[in-house]
């Protein structure tokens, strides 16, 4: 009998194994204005210093006052009276520092502006980073939940309350955090459509997605696209979506959709942005109609829009010589910018580029900040990289410089990043006096 048995579990484990998918990642076809595997980067100068433009006092509220200052649409840049991302990709723009330290914690941020002139920054923190407690008073392990710094000083300038709370309260006391998530709702993206604000954050790998009227009061927690990271023996999932093999890091996971994320609304459509796959990695895009609500969101036609580095590159190179591979590992942390020129227009996107570690090193070390924009004017649609990435700094970078957070006030474009891995600076997008 117990041979018989022996027998019959065999024959499924023989069976279940001829039906797995063949591991391995499939060969992706390169993107338009990807380095070619020869290619040797160039340094990137030191970014120059400018002084801060100094804008109008935000409207307070009077005294005594109860009323809540509202979100406004993304704003637009202004178009030849300032530079915008298409100014920097065609090399009469650049960007400089304005403000060293904004008072953001490292990481990521994701801003908005007011009515009043007021700045909100969404950012995930923790009791061990910022004393954050959850809804029921008890400490908020790292990463940490969705809080909010805000400015008074048009952007100089961040802080959060004290004893701050995390933005999303917990359904019962005591929090629970696979319901709530309050420990981990990781790199938040929030996109204001003129209607209501749409969040995307990442937890254990899963892109979440919460709606508000007022970006305060936040809906029940959404799971995007079934993102996750799994094993072939779980399901299949697309070349796209494959995680191939690392030369200094451990092979494990076979799948990955989701990661930091991204979102914007436009024409109706509601995209969200997560990474797919690694090694190399790429942009994943997935859609549903904005007024469809708990609707599944299905792949983008166009997915990927744009694939990382087809190859580490040489195992030794470090600096500018490795900055062609910055993005071979993984793709991530989308933050989107729609621009008007005439009757025609682009969406254009920074993103995360991570290399992955160098020999020895216990995890990722190796970060950059990645250009891309639509070749057409449409999200769903060609893509194509700057051939110039990754910007701003050289590699090995640092582990935020990839989050950037663009914010237009008064007309100009602003970039909260970190420079140095230590601080999160604001720099501003000039002209380039040289190249006008």
């Amino acid at each position: 009998m117990r041979l018989h048995a022996l027998g019959w579990l065999l024959a499924l484990a023989a069976m279940l194994a001829a039906c797995r998918p063949a591991p391995g990642k499939p060969t992706l076809p390169t993107s338009v204005g990807q380095p070619s595997l020869a290619a040797r980067g160039t340094p990137l100068p030191p970014l120059a210093r400018a002084t801060p433009v100094v804008f109008p006092t935000p409207t307070r509220a009077r005294a005594g006052s109860t009323s809540t200052p509202l979100l406004v649409s993304e704003p637009m840049p202004a178009s030849g009276a300032f530079p915008t991302l298409a100014d920097f990709w065609d090399g009469r723009a650049r960007f400089v520092v304005d403000v060293d330290d904004a008072g953001l914690p490292m990481g990521e941020s994701a801003s908005v502006v007011l009515s009043n002139g007021e700045v909100w920054s969404y950012v995930h923190a923790s009791q061990r980073s910022a004393g954050v407690l959850d809804s029921c008073g008890a400490a908020v392990d790292f990463p940490g939940c969705v809080v909010i710094y805000r400015s008074t000083d048009r952007g100089l300038s961040f802080a959060l309350p004290a004893a701050p709370i995390c933005l999303i309260p917990c359904r019962q006391c005591p929090c629970e955090a696979d319901v709530d998530h309050m420990a981990q709702q990781q790199y938040p993206r929030v996109f204001y459509d003129g209607q209501r604000a749409w969040m995307v954050y990442e937890y254990l790998g899963r892109v979440m997605l919460r709606t508000s009227p007022d970006g305060l009061r936040w809906s029940e927690p959404e799971h995007v696209a079934d993102s996750v990271v799994w094993h072939l023996w779980y399901r299949d999932c697309p070349a796209e979506e494959r995680i191939g093999e690392h030369p200094f890091a451990p092979f494990n996971y076979e799948c990955l959709r989701g990661g930091p994320p991204g979102i914007i609304v436009a024409d109706g459509v509601v995209y969200v942005f997560m990474a797919q796959g690694q090694n190399p990695g790429a942009m994943g895009c997935f859609k549903r109609p904005a007024d469809e609500d708990g609707a599944a969101f299905a792949p983008c036609a166009h997915n990927p829009l744009f694939v990382g580095a087809a190859d580490y590159g040489p195992l030794q190179a470090t600096e500018a010589a490795a900055n062609p591979f910055f993005d071979f590992r993984t793709i991530s942390s989308a933050e989107l910018q729609r621009l008007t020129e005439g009757d025609s227009h682009r969406y254009y996107m920074l993103y995360e580029g991570v290399r992955g570690p160098a020999a020895g090193d216990p995890g990722d070390t190796q970060f950059g900040l990645g250009l891309a924009r639509s070749l057409t004017g449409a999200v769903d649609g060609a893509w194509e990289k700057y051939p110039g990435n990754p910007i701003l700094v050289d590699l090995p970078g640092n582990i935020g410089v990839g989050h950037a957070d663009l914010v237009v006030l008064d007309g100009r474009t602003y970039l909260y990043t970190s420079l140095d891995g230590v601080t999160r600076s604001r720099l501003m997008l000039i002209w380039d006096a040289a190249r006008e």
